[in-house]
C-alpha cells in the first residue's frame, strides 16, 4: 500500500468575495482554545475580571490608538471568549509620521482579519508574559481558537440588537453554549444575532 500524504484543507468561514478592508461594523465573538475561562467569572450576571480579563478589555479599548480607521465600539469580557463591534471608518490608506512628524510613507489599510490576527497575536504576547511574570492559569497549546465568528451590521436596528445582546449576555451565562459549565443550551431566542 502506497504511503499518502493527508492534507487538512482550511476552509475560510468568511462571505466569500465581500472585502472585509470596506468601511462598516462588524460584530465578532473570540474564544479561548477549548473554551478555557481565563478571564475571570461572572457573579450575579456581572463579569468579575482578573487582571488576564482586564489586559483583554485594555487592549481592546486602546486598539483605535494605533489602528487608524477603526473604532471600538460596544464589547463585552466574559470568561472564556469575547465580544465586540468593531467599525472601520475612512479605512484608506494613511500617511504616517516619522520622529519629526513629516509624513512618511502610506499605512496599509486594515482589514477585519488583520485586525483580529493583531489583536489575537498581541492578547496572547501578553497572557504569556503573565503566565511568566504574574503566574496567571497557564494554557496548553493556542491561547485563542483558529477562527473567529464574524457577522456584517447592515443596517442600524441590527447594529442596537448586537449592542443589546452584547451589554446582556453576562445575564445568559448559565445558559451560553461558550460556558462549559452552562446547565442547558442557549435557546434561538437568545442565541446571537
Amino acid at each position: 500500500m502506497q504511503n499518502r500524504s493527508i492534507r487538512l484543507r482550511r476552509h475560510s468561514i468568511r462571505l466569500k468575495g465581500y472585502d472585509y478592508a470596506q468601511e462598516g461594523a462588524y460584530f465578532i465573538t473570540i474564544t479561548t482554545q477549548n473554551r478555557a475561562c481565563l478571564f475571570g467569572d461572572i457573579i450575579d450576571c456581572i463579569p468579575r475580571l482578573n487582571d488576564a480579563g482586564r489586559m483583554i478589555e485594555s487592549v481592546w479599548v486602546d486598539m483605535p490608538r494605533y489602528y487608524p480607521g477603526v473604532e471600538a465600539d460596544t464589547f463585552i469580557v466574559m470568561p472564556n471568549h469575547i465580544h465586540g463591534i468593531v467599525l472601520l471608518v475612512g479605512a484608506g490608506p494613511r500617511a504616517f509620521p516619522n520622529h519629526a512628524g513629516q509624513p512618511q510613507g502610506v499605512a496599509p489599510t486594515m482589514s477585519l482579519p488583520d485586525i483580529i490576527h493583531r489583536f489575537k497575536t498581541l492578547t496572547t504576547k501578553r497572557y504569556v508574559d503573565g503566565v511568566k511574570q504574574a503566574a496567571w492559569e497557564p494554557f496548553a497549546g493556542r491561547f485563542w481558537q483558529r477562527n473567529y465568528y464574524e457577522h456584517i451590521i447592515r443596517d442600524e436596528n441590527s447594529l442596537n440588537r448586537i449592542r443589546e445582546y452584547i451589554a446582556t449576555n453576562p445575564a445568559r451565562w448559565s445558559i451560553d453554549p461558550e460556558n462549559p459549565f452552562a446547565t442547558r443550551p442557549e435557546s434561538k431566542e437568545y442565541g446571537e444575532p
